[in-house]
C-alpha cells in the first residue's frame, strides 16, 4: 500500500522516486488575478514537489492565462514541481474543463479546486492521507468562506457552500474511479450542479465517499453587483438535468419538495393579468393581493438573516418580485430541454 504520508516534505526521501501521485486540476476562464492567488497557494503546499503536479485548464484559449501558468511553471521548476497549461477550446464550462484536466493527469489521485480559492498549506497533504485507506474512492474536504459583518443575501447564499457536500472547490477522487464512471457530465455548461452530478454518480456506483475536514480550502466570497441573485437564476435549468438523472438523491440532498411558493407567486401574478384582461376587477384585486402577500413573505424571509442597509433592502424588494417568474421560466426551459418533470 502506498503511504501518502511520504508526500510531506522530507529531505530523506529517495531522490530517484519521481512518481506523480497527485494531480491538482484547476479550471479557469479569464480570471487572472484570482488564478495567480490560487497558484501561489498551490505551489506552496507542504508536500514533496516531485510528487504532485498542477494542471490549469483554460476554458477558452487565452494567451494571458498561458503566460501566467508559464510564469509559475518556470518559477517552481527547480523544485521538481510541474505546473502545466491545457487549452480547452470553448468556453464549454468547468465540467468539460475538468474532464480535460483529469484525463491528462499523471497522478493516481485527482484533487479538484477552483481558480478563486486559496489552499491552506497542508490541504493537499491532509487530503491525500485519506487515501491511506485503500477502500476510499473519493473525499470532500472543508471549505472556509471568511465573512465579516452581517451578510447580504448573495453572501449568505454563497456561504452555504461551507456546509454543502462534495463541492468541486475541494474534493479528491481516484483517477481510476473517474475513468469508471466517465467523469463529469459535460452537459452542465455553467458552474452549477456539475459537482452534485459527479457526487451522485459516485454514490450510485457504490463508491466509498467520505467527508475529510482535515483538508481545508479557503474560498473568499467574490464581490457581486447589485441584483446578482436575479442573473443567477439561469443556472437553475441544470437542476432539471440533475433531477432527471437522480430524482431520489436530488430530493434527499438538494431539495426535498417542489418550490411551490415560486409557482404560487407566478400563478397569482398571471391570474391578476388574466382577470384584468377579462374586466373581472374584484378577482384581479384578490389575485393581486395574494401575489403581493406571497412576494412580501418571500422578501421578508430573505431579509431576516441579512443586512438591512437601504441599498440591500431595495435590492431585496426588487429581486423578490422578479426572481419567482424568472426562476419558473428557467425551470420550464430546463424541463423542456432535458425532458424532465418540473421540480
Amino acid at each position: 500500500m502506498r503511504s501518502y504520508a511520504r508526500l510531506l516534505r522530507n529531505p530523506s526521501l529517495n531522490r530517484s522516486d519521481q512518481a506523480i501521485w497527485a494531480s491538482v486540476v484547476v479550471p479557469t476562464c479569464g480570471r487572472h488575478e484570482l488564478l495567480n492567488r490560487c497558484l501561489r497557494a498551490l505551489t506552496s503546499q507542504r508536500v514533496d514537489p516531485r510528487h504532485y503536479e498542477i494542471i490549469v485548464v483554460d476554458d477558452g484559449i487565452s494567451e494571458d492565462t498561458r503566460a501566467i501558468v508559464g510564469g509559475w511553471a518556470a518559477k517552481v521548476a527547480k523544485s521538481g514541481l510541474q505546473v502545466r497549461y491545457i487549452a480547452s477550446p470553448g468556453p464549454h464550462g468547468p465540467a468539460a474543463a475538468r474532464n480535460h484536466g483529469w484525463k491528462a493527469a499523471r497522478g493516481t489521485v485527482i484533487a479538484f479546486t477552483d481558480d478563486d480559492t486559496a489552499a491552506t498549506q497542508d490541504w493537499l497533504a491532509n487530503g491525500l492521507l485519506a487515501f491511506e485507506d485503500e477502500t476510499t474512492d473519493a473525499i470532500w474536504g472543508r471549505i472556509v468562506m471568511p465573512m465579516h459583518g452581517r451578510p447580504t443575501d448573495y453572501e449568505l447564499h454563497a456561504k452555504g457552500s461551507e456546509s454543502g457536500e462534495f463541492a468541486t472547490a475541494n474534493c479528491f477522487v481516484r483517477k481510476s474511479v473517474l475513468a469508471e464512471i466517465g467523469g463529469f457530465d459535460e452537459r452542465y455548461r455553467f458552474a452549477w450542479r456539475e459537482d452534485a452530478d459527479l457526487y451522485f454518480s459516485l454514490l450510485s456506483s457504490e463508491a466509498k465517499v467520505v467527508h475529510w475536514p482535515r483538508a481545508v480550502m479557503i474560498h473568499p466570497i467574490r464581490p457581486a453587483g447589485w441584483g446578482i441573485s436575479l442573473s443567477q437564476q439561469k443556472k437553475v435549468l441544470f437542476d432539471a438535468l440533475l433531477f432527471k438523472k437522480y430524482p431520489e438523491l436530488y430530493r434527499k440532498k438538494i431539495r426535498a419538495r417542489v418550490r411551490w411558493n415560486y409557482y404560487a407567486i407566478v400563478a397569482s401574478l398571471l391570474a391578476t393579468f388574466a382577470c384584468l384582461a377579462l374586466g373581472a376587477w374584484k378577482s384581479a384585486a384578490a389575485a393581486a393581493f395574494i401575489w403581493l402577500a406571497l412576494t412580501m413573505c418571500f422578501c421578508i424571509m430573505r431579509l431576516k438573516p441579512t443586512a438591512k442597509t437601504p441599498s440591500h433592502i431595495c435590492e431585496m424588494l426588487v429581486t423578490s418580485a422578479l426572481i419567482p417568474p424568472v426562476a419558473v421560466f428557467w425551470r420550464i426551459v430546463g424541463a423542456l430541454r432535458f425532458r424532465a418533470p418540473l421540480f
